[in-house]
């Protein structure tokens, strides 16, 4: 297979961990017999320093002319001001609307080789491995909004519509049919009259899955369960800001943010990849990064862009095999424990492909 992938390195430890899962993808490539073809883009603080915007039209140009695109991470404090014209974020939010990326995909797994380290009890994360299903392009995070200024007042605006829920729903119970069946739709249906469309709206949507076990959870009794009872959950269905809290909440029973890839997708095969954690400029340079989550999400464009799937379970057990051989990051190390680098992690990985 041919393939064009574009690669938005961004701000801080992006550079770092990009690289990482390029090389992986180029490891894949010699060993099953592809062509990947790389080009590079400004997005994030780097692209705001050389142009003035965050994501520049080149670059959505050269985006179009790809088959998926994989990110490293955006912003850090030198354009940390949220009253800034221009933010590096603006770039995120720009891009999935543009393309369309309407669903996020956030696979998190528990390793039983990491629970001695986790903050939960190791019988709390036995069987542990959920796929969040976030819809990325509406809700608050899209509506109707006042900025920060001189007014003493600001307001963000919950905003979904019935297709909007419709689509990421078909996306979660299709997912579930694949996996445990069972979907867990997040809401705050008893406050928010958005949640209580969302709620009707899947409900509706379900009616097409009977083979789905369906379950409606108020965040904050989420949020409670899925530290006490992780193993319970198989494909968790949010919107876009609670599905953007919890997944992150949830990097605690995989060790670290660090690990967690995702893949943000519209209809097509068309894709965005990236590790959901930030920049990290305190780590930057000091090979501390964990490539995992950045490889793992290479994985994720492999299965859902290019539909090689025999070439992303390879990704993925070779990093489920260097964590079992005993490599750890600087985040997945036992506190004051030895810790190989971003370079040495990542070649154990490779080796393994």
């Amino acid at each position: 297979m041919d393939a064009k992938i574009l690669v938005l390195p961004g701000d801080g430890i992006g550079p770092e961990v990009t690289a990482k899962s390029v090389a992986a993808l180029e490891k894949v490539a010699s060993r099953f017999g592809h062509r990947f073809v790389f080009e590079e883009a400004l997005m994030g603080g780097i692209a705001i320093d050389k142009t003035g915007t965050a994501l520049p039209d080149e670059t959505i140009k050269a985006a179009e002319g790809c088959d998926a695109i994989l990110l490293g991470a955006v912003g850090g404090p030198k354009w940390d001001n949220p009253s800034a014209a221009v933010r590096p974020e603006q770039g995120l939010l720009k891009i999935r609307q543009h393309f369309g990326l309407f669903a996020n995909l956030r696979p998190v797994k528990a390793y039983p080789m990491l629970a001695e380290h986790a903050p939960l009890r190791r019988e709390l994360l036995e069987g542990v491995d959920m796929l969040f299903v976030r819809e990325l392009t509406g809700g608050i995070y899209f509506g109707a909004r006042q900025e920060q200024g001189e007014s003493d007042r600001a307001y963000d605006t919950m905003l979904y519509s019935v297709d909007e829920v419709k689509r990421v729903a078909d996306v979660a119970f299709r997912a579930a049919q694949g996996r445990r069946k069972k979907v867990t739709s997040i809401d705050k249906a008893n406050v928010l009259a958005a949640m209580r469309l969302w709620r009707r709206t899947v409900v509706e949507v379900h009616e097409d899955f009977s083979d789905v076990a369906l379950e409606h959870l108020l965040v904050d009794a989420a949020t409670m369960h899925m530290l006490t009872r992780p193993a319970s959950f198989d494909v968790i269905l949010a919107g876009n800001m609670f599905g953007d809290i919890l997944s992150d909440e949830a990097s605690v029973l995989a060790g670290s943010l660090g690990m967690l890839p995702s893949a943000s997708l519209r209809s097509d095969t068309f894709g965005l990849y990236e590790p959901i954690h930030g920049s990290a400029p305190d780590i930057a340079g000091q090979g501390k990064a964990n490539p995992t989550g950045t490889i793992l999400s290479a994985a994720l464009l492999l299965r859902y862009s290019l539909r090689l799937e025999a070439e992303a379970q390879a990704v993925e057990q070779a990093v489920e095999q260097t964590l079992a051989e005993g490599a750890r990051t600087a985040d997945i190390a036992p506190r004051g424990g030895p810790y190989v680098s971003t370079d040495e992690f990542a070649a154990t990985v490779l080796a393994h492909i």
